[in-house]
């Protein structure tokens, strides 16, 4: 005996070691998985906003280079203007101004196939073309090129004209004083001049475009040319008289701009973006706009804008080497672009004058649709990483519960193995008795026929109480139930135990309400739920060897009525951390264990099975060293229902 009390202490300083062990496994395992989770979350708000800002950027990119073409072709339309009239460094050295007025001419009238040196030929962009004649007179002069007639005719100078007709003529003096016409009074870089025009004699074959200037206020774009009559030889010091090309708004803002917008950033459905040209400076207003709603007025809502003509020149190389931010943007510097370089504009004012090409898309503000990408994606990122965490939680659940739940098998086996090994051992003992004639007379007979009668009932319980839990493991359990009498059922309960009350020497108290209603249930699984508890209460009763049963019928809130049959012990009693758990399979509280109190853990899993199949329900009330008390509550069966129902109006009546 103190061999099996040295390996049950054993078995259960394994037991309370093993749950430690689990714990500490499941426990490094979530902190490496939070760990994980963390570090995904991390890359994932990473990753997210690198594919934004590389959306973004792509976008931009995409943005920037139709707003280049968009510059490129309009700049091809004003610079075969210039190609045109062919005024160039060193025009007027050999030039008269009738040859500028042929060439008007010719390419004003060219036909189409005649004009293929020219990439853009749009003669109706021009309005006019004068001749401002500074110098050699007492009085300057404007000359008209006629295209009707062919001739060149003096005329009365626009109202209009005489602000930018009196910066021209105050630049006249010098070639190299007129390309920097377009500056404030007071400023002075010369670095750029000699960049277009060494001081040695000018040479031939210049590039066109450098030297003409813009003024926004005409508009008109103007250049520097010899006088006709000047020397022969030439030099930046050299006066010079003006040429003067006014565009026509018209057709600018109905025909070229409508065109351009079109061609860019036009889709199958009409314009994808709102586009407008707006002036800034000192006198702001809007040039064309694709939509009523679109100006100067929204500026700040644009996604991007475009400096047409750029900024002053800074250039150390290449007249026509464009400043603008380069290939690989980065993010946001595509909502302000600097177009390349083509035409200072003249300045009448501290606030520098410009042209701006601006664009926001249709459906919303670009940002605000990449800042919803971004949260969208965000969103989606860390919902699918929620999902993980879910599955990770679900899968760690249910691995522990499934570990736990093994763990609970195998004592339950270990268990159930030595439970079945008691009662086989006395009958075994007491069967080698009977071989060996130790039986001498009846009485010893009678007494060996006892113990096999009392070992085979508890073998027979046990298996009941297997079989049982596999029915309801499997879902095979059925039950038939009928209206029972309160009394009935503890007679067959008082019979059945009455055994191994005796051998336990355990007294079974009752206190039975008279006149009980009949209550639904079937007999069977009434009975067993009753055993369960009488037999838990027997085991766990400590030295106070009663087992009190009682029975009474209860009112509830709503007014329904049940039949309350209790079970109560006066042992150990339960912790209240553990009356969550007891009704588990399997489940044995650490008291019991460390008690060495035989069981399988099946009893009260059972019972309460029992009692909710039969649509009733078990109860416990319990209290550390005093006890405890396990309840089943029964339906009453319909008739007796309304019978008690009945009675109780009657009742109240009197």
């Amino acid at each position: 005996m103190a061999r099996f009390d040295k390996q049950g202490s054993k078995r259960a300083a394994s037991r309370a070691r093993r749950p430690n062990s689990i714990l500490g496994f499941w426990q490094i395992f979530l902190t490496g998985m939070l760990v994980l989770l963390s570090a995904v979350a991390v890359l994932q708000y990473r990753w997210t906003n690198e594919a934004s800002s590389a959306h973004e950027m792509r976008i931009g990119a995409e943005l920037e280079s139709l707003m280049m073409k968009w510059h490129s072709d309009l700049y091809g339309e004003f610079s075969a203007i210039c190609a045109a009239i062919q005024v160039g460094p060193d025009s007027g050295a050999r030039d008269t101004w009738e040859d500028y007025l042929a060439r008007y001419v010719e390419w004003n009238y060219a036909l189409p196939h005649e004009s293929q040196p020219y990439i853009y030929r749009n003669p109706d962009l021009v309005g006019e073309v004068y001749i401002w004649e500074t110098i050699q007179q007492a009085k300057p002069r404007l000359f008209w090129l006629n295209l009707d007639n062919r001739r060149i005719e003096p005329i009365v100078p626009p109202t209009e004209f005489s602000t930018l007709l009196e910066r021209l003529r105050v630049n006249s003096a010098s070639l190299s004083m007129a390309l920097r016409a377009w500056r404030l009074p007071g400023q002075s870089n010369d670095r750029e001049i000699n960049t277009y025009f060494p001081s040695a004699p000018i040479a031939s074959g210049s590039n066109i475009v450098p030297g003409w200037q813009f003024d926004e206020n005409v508009p008109a774009i103007v250049h520097p040319i010899f006088h006709r009559e000047a020397e022969k030889s030439l030099n930046s010091e050299s006066p010079v008289d003006w040429i003067i090309v006014t565009l026509d708004m018209n057709v600018l803002r109905k025909r070229v701009l409508p065109e351009l917008s079109g061609r860019y950033f036009g889709g199958l459905e009409g314009l994808e973006y709102k586009v407008a040209l707006v002036r800034t400076g000192s006198n702001p207003g809007t040039i064309y706009s694709s939509d009523a709603d679109f100006g100067l007025e929204q500026s700040g809502s644009a996604d991007s804008t475009m400096n047409l003509f750029g900024i002053a020149p800074q250039r150390t190389g290449s007249p026509q080497s464009p400043k603008h931010n380069g290939p690989s943007l980065r993010r946001a510097e595509w909502h302000s672009l600097t177009a390349p370089y083509w035409f200072p504009v003249i300045q009448y004012d501290a606030t520098p004058d410009s042209w701006l090409l601006q664009l926001r898309h249709r459906a919303g503000p670009l940002q605000l649709t990449l800042a919803r990408i971004r949260r969208n994606n965000l969103a989606l990122g860390f919902v699918v990483l929620l999902l993980l965490v879910l599955s990770i939680s679900v899968l760690t659940v249910a691995g522990y519960r499934a570990q736990h739940f093994a763990k609970l098998q195998m004592d339950f086996v270990a268990s159930v193995s030595h439970e079945l090994r008691t009662p086989l051992t006395a009958i075994f003992s007491a069967g080698e008795n009977i071989k060996d004639g130790v039986i001498q007379n009846e009485t010893d007979l009678a007494e060996y026929g006892s113990i096999f009668m009392s070992q085979s009932r508890q073998l027979m319980n046990h298996v009941d109480r297997i079989l049982t839990f596999a029915s309801i493991r499997s879902g095979k359990d059925r039950y038939s139930l009928r209206p029972l009498e309160v009394g009935d059922i503890l007679d067959r309960v008082r019979r059945d135990l009455s055994a191994l009350l005796a051998e336990e020497k355990c007294a079974l108290e009752e206190t039975i309400q008279p006149g009980l209603p009949r209550v639904m249930g079937d007999l069977f699984a009434v009975c067993g739920c009753m055993e369960n508890l009488i037999t838990n209460a027997i085991r766990y009763g400590g030295a106070d060897r009663r087992v009190h049963v009682s029975a009474a019928l209860l009112t509830l809130t709503g007014g329904e009525q049940e039949v309350a049959i209790s079970v109560e012990d006066h042992g150990l009693g339960i912790p209240a951390s553990e009356l969550k758990h007891i009704f588990a399979p399997f489940y044995r509280t650490p008291d019991a264990v460390a008690a060495q109190i035989h069981g399988t853990g099946l009893g009260l899993s059972l019972a309460r099975h029992l009692a909710e199949a039969m649509g009733g329900r078990l109860t416990v009330a319990s209290q550390l060293g005093s006890g405890s008390i396990f309840t089943m509550h029964l339906q009453l069966a319909p008739d007796q229902n309304q019978q008690v129902s009945t009675e109780s109006t009657e009742a109240l009546t009197r």
